[in-house]
């Protein structure tokens, strides 16, 4: 069966507004996440990612109203992400309504973790993001980085994705640092090199700048689609994306 690619636009959230910036600085207000979160509903998004940017910067849990909010206009799967560190602040978020909840910088420092949400929610309720950026003393060439892109770990991107993968998470969500908010393409080696060494469904972030980057996005091995400045500011329109992959013969969902 073919695999059916889904289009997630992600509401990147600071003090419960919707940002957007470039190679994780340079923010610019893009909106109310309860507003852009039932836009886009109507506007044909399969999925939709909200990411509480600083919440781990500031140490601090994920502003549990907003998702309570989004839950309630939200007709799409929602993935909330941004300071879950532990299993009771990932049951707050998915009380709250949330759908899936995303880990990065906290799995990263206690992987055991991401083990203890896999057996208490299941694996289908965890995603785990891996920031990365280009290192060429790595054997990926890609570096694995916490805190928003901040802080580097030393440790290779490809080689935690695989232990990820090992712990059962369905799936993983690396976002280039280099392409962040870039509009120049997706970062497709290391979109291609965690599809070829994992079992995991990969979703493509950081770089979506026109129509062609989702196609090599999946022509790389992406089956869900992230995006968020070309979706905020009307570039490229989801239905338009949709028909666009279509008619390259992607499988993607139809809006009724």
């Amino acid at each position: 069966m073919t695999q059916l690619i889904r289009i997630m636009p992600c509401l990147d959230m600071q003090n419960g507004r919707v940002v957007k910036g470039v190679h994780f600085v340079d923010i610019q207000d893009a909106g109310d996440p309860v507003e852009c979160a039932l836009a886009y509903c109507r506007a044909g998004a399969d999925e939709l990612a909200l990411l509480d940017i600083m919440a781990t910067i500031e140490n601090r849990g994920t502003m549990l109203d907003v998702v309570r909010r989004v839950a309630e206009v939200a007709t799409v799967p929602f993935t909330v992400g941004g300071g879950i560190s532990d299993v009771a602040s990932a049951e707050a978020v998915l009380d709250a309504g949330a759908d899936r909840i995303s880990t990065s910088s906290a799995a990263f420092r206690k992987p055991e973790v991401i083990l203890e949400m896999v057996r208490e929610f299941g694996p289908e309720k965890v995603t785990v993001a891996i920031d990365v950026d280009r290192n060429k003393e790595m054997p990926s060439g890609y570096e694995v980085y916490i805190d928003g892109g901040r802080t580097a770990t030393g440790a290779d991107a490809v080689e935690w994705a695989k232990q990820v993968d090992s712990f059962g998470v369905p799936v993983i969500l690396p976002t280039s640092k280099a392409g962040d908010g870039a509009k120049t393409g997706y970062d497709l080696p290391v979109i291609r090199a965690m599809k070829e060494n994992t079992s995991a469904q990969i979703v493509a972030s950081g770089g979506a700048g026109k129509l062609e980057h989702f196609f090599e996005a999946v022509e790389a091995g992406a089956t869900i689609l992230l995006a968020a400045s070309v979706f905020h500011f009307h570039a490229i329109d989801i239905l338009e994306l949709k028909d666009y992959l279509r008619n390259r013969r992607v499988h993607v969902r139809r809006n009724t």
